[in-house]
């Protein structure tokens, strides 16, 4: 007999080689003959590492050759293999105690190839995990398979009635993969978690006596467990666990669909939710087990942002720690500190809490999840290395354990030679090496756990005199007396308003109708955030904002969880809120945007416009094109969480007036061309593409214009879009699809479509109010128009002010053909010659009906005192008209006047040409960007444009001295 290479393993597992290689010896005489070079070595490695390996090789001496000559120690299996190879084996059953033998020799075949690959480093962690898991996925669907036609010749074919067609319709059942099944991340003597469930109830058909579908697959899943886990002489195929069905253990083994929807959407619980990201259908009815995960998908991903699966995770750990120092489990890789487990927690943490956002995190696989992590909720890049370092360490070394005897631990060894045979499996040349390096990772995965899922508490947050003395406030056991002096000491400039208020919230009947989750939720966020409030200067009136959004969440009391597990964003949300009303309101009538207070990195940190639209588009593919609703609400959310990070950074001073108004031009402008995108695809698929000419179809020849401060690069807050549509297709044509409509219907519903998915109140709110008043001929005239159209009538009918609202016309989405054209068109416009005196006369004439009907009266002025920013005479229309006046009195001259739309830039070119002294331009710029950043500051604080007639005095009289000049002279 060839003898064992003992220079190859340590002297501590030189008696278990010898050991090994002895009962082997037989199989080695057989195979001698192929047992050269590498495979010798590796035979070696694996049986120091499998006793489980050694005894199925005894049993089975064919088994070796088999394997060798096969080719299939050295290679991976694609997906389909395990089934391929099974129905070999399927093929051979002809009775139940050869299906029992069968399956096992089969899996046992299998179990010694893949724990020899896997010991030997043939295949990394993440293949054997994926190919265990196949090799499941092909043995229960294959079983079910064989069981089901028996079934149905034993006791009937099960039918139901289908809602839809009132049809029979026949029943298969579906059986779902939970835990490491479920996300293809099986072990090498994992149990196996299953559900049992089947589309629709019914009855059996064919047989002699009928049985209800549920009893039909109840005996189903009964036979297939009794296949699968029995063990006999030959072992097992695979443990099964059946109790994370609805009602666990007490509940029957298989239930219809509409019963497990019931089940969820009644009664299910936070650890339900954790163990129903990794289910999968693992066999039998693929397509309706689909159907059925897609109709349980909102039971696990909330729509909101849920920081309440902290405390679900957190309370889960703590009865895991419990049971691991009841049982003495510190030394198991996957339930002690910094094991397996953890590393889970950290990942299915963020998928509970932005699943429901962000369809990127609902996948089952970790190893997929934790890469997105940096991006999507900002955990560092070294943290993740870490974690999936540790994993993977972890996991082998879980492997290693169990490949010893094919069992289900995932304990250390405490004798020296299960640890010498373990520190050999993983690498190592003694038991110390490996110990210091699983402590290392054990530790990264501790720490990093702790961040992630640790109470916030224990992240800094210290009970206090003040936090007990709140809570007695709160608790109303303070008379007023004393809850005032409590107020007052801890800052609050009205103590006796505040007092007001919090008692108010006290008062109200979402207070009192609390459950008791949610009362316990606010107590825990109530004391730091008014500690947070009381330091603010204007404490009170931050207060009663601030209090408006708990009002607003306190039904969604995991808005509450979000705030007292992130005390940055608390902190920010009264930074923001003291600072503007607006800010306030955003966040009461949409909480969800709470979410975009966590990370300052993004909060303070707006992206240019390409980073916008790239985001934009990465957030839509994420939803089937069909879901129109969907695009809709993604869109509104978009909007509203970019509305709120230029707010924070307006308020705060990070931009300047200017960026801010670029940053809310950029974010309409990459909203349309995706509001454009959505509706030509829906308009397309229901009528075909519109002919440019016969034969020729359209390819997006339409374009958005935008005008007013959409055009001019100038856009503020809650400020509406005024837009002209014009298409470039010859109106006499139709489109080429199976519904063909006239090109200009087409382009009119078009139109029609845009305006609805900007316009319309959803549960988002609206996107955009839509003003179409400029487009030819107003609101009587069509509603999308050919270049050709818009450019007769702009030369034939258009009146003066209707040419002032093209100086700041510009394309903002659509084809940029046609946009070029549209520039022409613009610029031939703009430089038609005018008499000089007929213009000025039209724009005053204009002007003044303006300032009459929308300008303060005299009367008001002279009673109030106040000063219209926008409309009364030296006001910012005053400076708009100025600039269009130059364009259109100057432009033959001086083309460079037309280049831009924006007021700013217009002014630099009416300087540079000479038009206006230096100083004048000058102080126009001036003036308008101060105008301007008071009209921003005024939104935010919720008020008017109207401000006290003594303010910006100097401005005005300067305006209106060149608009005298100017336009009087």
């Amino acid at each position: 007999m060839q003898q064992p290479d003992l220079s190859l393993v340590p002297s501590s597992l030189h008696t278990l080689l010898n050991k090994q290689w002895e009962r082997l010896a037989d199989v080695l005489a057989e195979n001698a003959g192929l047992l050269v070079g590498s495979i010798t070595k590796d035979l070696l490695q694996v049986v120091v590492g499998s006793d489980f390996v050694v005894d199925q090789l005894v049993k089975y001496p064919q088994m070796l050759s088999e394997l060798i000559e096969d080719g299939v120690l050295g290679r991976a299996y694609q997906s389909d293999e395990y089934v391929k190879r099974l129905a070999v084996t399927i093929a051979k059953i002809d009775s139940e105690a050869a299906m029992m033998s069968l399956l096992r020799r089969f899996r046992q075949k299998e179990m010694v190839r893949l724990i020899w690959r896997d010991l030997t480093r043939k295949a990394a962690m993440v293949d054997t995990t994926r190919e265990l898991s196949w090799l499941a996925d092909a043995m229960i669907d294959g079983t079910l398979r064989l069981l089901y036609e028996q079934g149905c010749e034993r006791w009937g074919t099960p039918y139901g009635i289908s809602a839809e067609s009132s049809q029979k319709e026949q029943q298969r059942m579906v059986v779902l993969g939970m835990g490491k099944l479920g996300a293809n991340e099986l072990n090498l003597s994992s149990d196996i978690d299953l559900m049992f469930c089947f589309p629709m109830n019914g009855e059996t058909q064919g047989a002699r006596k009928t049985l209800a579908n549920q009893d039909f697959f109840i005996r189903l899943g009964q036979k297939l467990i009794q296949a699968l886990d029995t063990l006999n002489a030959e072992g097992f195929v695979f443990r099964v666990d059946m109790r994370l069905r609805p009602f666990g253990s007490a509940s029957p083994l298989a239930c219809s669909f509409a019963a497990m929807e019931h089940y969820y959407q009644d009664q299910g619980r936070d650890w339900e939710r954790y163990a129903m990201i990794k289910a999968r259908v693992v066999a039998g009815d693929v397509d309706k087990g689909t159907e059925l995960l897609a109709q349980l998908r909102p039971f696990v991903y909330r729509k909101y942002i849920d920081f309440s699966a902290f405390e679900s995770l957190r309370e889960m750990k703590e009865m895991i720690n419990r049971e691991v120092r009841r049982k003495g489990l510190e030394y198991n890789v996957k339930l002690g500190s910094g094991g397996i487990r953890e590393v889970e927690f950290i990942a299915q943490a963020f998928q509970l809490i932005r699943g429901g956002r962000d369809s990127r995190l609902q996948q089952r696989e970790l190893r997929n999840i934790l890469p997105l992590l940096p991006e999507l909720v900002g955990m560092p890049e070294q943290a993740v290395e870490e974690l999936m370092d540790a994993y993977t360490f972890l996991r082998n070394a879980e492997h290693a354990i169990q490949a010893v005897a094919d069992k289900q631990t995932q304990e250390l060894p405490r004798d020296d030679l299960g640890q010498a045979r373990l520190a050999f499996s993983m690498g190592f040349d003694e038991w110390s090496s490996f110990e210091t390096a699983l402590t290392e990772h054990r530790a990264a995965v501790s720490r990093h756990f702790a961040e992630v899922i640790a109470p916030a508490q224990e992240q800094g947050e210290t009970a206090s005199q003040q936090k007990t003395e709140w809570l007695a406030l709160w608790s109303e056991q303070l008379c007023e007396e004393e809850a005032i002096q409590v107020i007052t000491d801890s800052g609050f400039d009205e103590p006796s308003r505040a007092l007001k208020l919090l008692m108010d919230l006290k008062a109200s009947r979402t207070v009192q109708m609390l459950q008791q989750t949610g009362a316990d939720r606010l107590k825990i966020v109530l004391p730091t955030l008014l500690d947070m409030i009381a330091q603010a200067d204007n404490a009170t009136v931050t207060l009663a904002r601030v209090l408006q959004l708990i009002q607003s969440v306190l039904r969604r009391s995991a808005y509450l969880v979000l705030l007292a597990e992130n005390p940055a964003a608390m902190q920010q949300l009264v930074k923001l809120c003291s600072s503007s009303a607006w800010f306030a309101d955003q966040l009461a009538k949409k909480p969800v945007l709470l979410d975009e207070l966590i990370d300052p990195r993004t909060l303070y940190s707006p992206p240019d416009k390409e980073q916008l639209g790239a985001e934009l588009r990465q957030q839509l593919l994420r939803i089937p094109e069909e879901d129109t609703e969907q695009l809709m609400e993604a869109l509104r959310y978009f909007k509203s969480a970019h509305l709120l990070r230029v707010a924070a950074s307006d308020i705060t001073g990070v931009l300047p007036l200017m960026k801010v108004s670029d940053y809310l031009t950029w974010l309409a402008e990459v909203i349309l061309e995706s509001v454009l995108d959505v509706a030509w695809r829906v308009m397309v698929e229901k009528h075909g593409r519109p002919m440019k000419q016969t034969g020729v179809p359209c390819e997006l020849d339409f374009i958005v214009v935008g005008y007013g401060k959409l055009g001019g690069i100038e856009l503020s807050y809650g400020s509406d879009l005024d837009l002209v549509f014009i298409h470039d297709s010859d109106s006499n044509l139709s489109t080429d699809g199976d519904k063909s409509i006239a090109n200009s219907v087409f382009f009119t519903r078009l139109g029609q479509r845009i305006i609805h998915i900007l316009n319309t109140f959803t549960a988002g709110g609206q996107l955009y109010e839509v003003d179409m008043r400029l487009r030819p001929s107003g609101n009587s005239g069509l509603l999308v128009s050919s270049l050709k159209a818009f450019e007769e009538y702009q030369q034939k009918e258009a009146w003066t002010w209707e040419h002032q609202a093209l100086v700041r016309a510009r394309v903002v989405a659509g084809s940029s053909r046609l946009g070029g054209e549209f520039e022409q068109v613009r610029a031939s416009i703009l430089q038609q010659a005018r008499e000089t005196a007929e213009l000025k006369t039209a724009v005053v004439e204009m002007r003044e009906k303006m300032r009459a009907h929308l300008g303060t009266s005299a009367k008001e002025a002279q009673a109030k005192s106040v000063f219209n920013l926008k409309q009364d005479l030296g006001g910012i229309v005053d400076i708009e008209f100025l600039v269009q006046y130059q364009v259109l009195a100057n432009a033959p001259r001086y083309p460079e006047l037309y280049e831009f739309t924006d007021n700013i830039r217009i002014l630099d070119a009416v300087e540079k040409t000479k038009l206006l002294p230096t100083e004048d331009a000058e102080a126009l710029r001036e003036a308008y960007k101060a105008y301007r950043a008071a009209g921003h500051r005024l939104t935010l604080q919720e008020q008017s444009n109207v401000i006290s007639e003594g303010d910006m005095k100097d401005s005005r009289a300067l305006i209106a001295r060149i608009w005298g000049s100017v336009m009087e002279s």
